[in-house]
């Protein structure tokens, strides 16, 4: 791995113990941490479809290897458009059907100027999801319907989410997250 991937996947992990750890945005990102069973894929690529195809060859390595439970994709040279990253993570989903992942993994985004729909571009909120770069986060759907059955009220985390970031700030979100850079 070259120096540049590496200082990529310090920084994703910075912000996953900084932000989505500390800050409880995932209730189970802290367990996968310490046991180290998350996989980096740091793609220098910026074409989409060298992108897409890092997405399946991720998917072939959980097919292989049960003890990685999660995988970021991270693009830092790609996809620096918010919408653009959108039109992608939908083909990406698209994909993901189209060879027969549906049901098996799934997608959750993340990206530096993530903005939720109807929300307003500077609401605190949208740290929730703004990562440090444009990534995805496949995730095994196997795992998330084993931990989610032994959580109380989960389809209440986003909400208790959004709740947290805006009672916290947006001043202290930007920080937080910058913090991570």
């Amino acid at each position: 791995m070259n120096t540049s991937a590496e200082k990529v996947i310090e920084k994703t992990k910075s912000w996953i113990i900084k932000v989505i750890v500390a800050n409880n945005f995932c209730p189970f990102a802290a367990k996968e941490m310490k046991q180290n069973s998350i996989n980096y894929n740091v793609v220098s690529e910026n074409e989409t479809a060298a992108c897409l195809q890092e997405l399946i060859n991720t998917c072939e390595l959980l097919d292989r290897n049960n003890t990685i439970e999660t995988s970021f994709i991270i693009f830092p040279n790609a996809f620096k458009n918010f919408d653009d990253y959108l039109d992608v993570l939908e083909i990406a989903e698209e994909l993901l059907v189209a060879q027969g992942y549906e049901g098996i993994y799934q997608l959750a985004s993340f990206h530096p100027q993530y903005c939720f729909e109807g929300v307003v571009e500077d609401d605190a909120a949208n740290y929730t999801n703004r990562s440090i770069y444009p990534m995805f986060h496949l995730l095994r759907e196997a795992s998330i319907e084993k931990a989610l059955a032994h959580y109380p009220n989960p389809e209440k985390i986003p909400e208790t989410n959004i709740d947290f970031a805006r009672k916290k700030g947006l001043a202290y979100m930007q920080l937080l997250r910058e913090s991570c850079l």
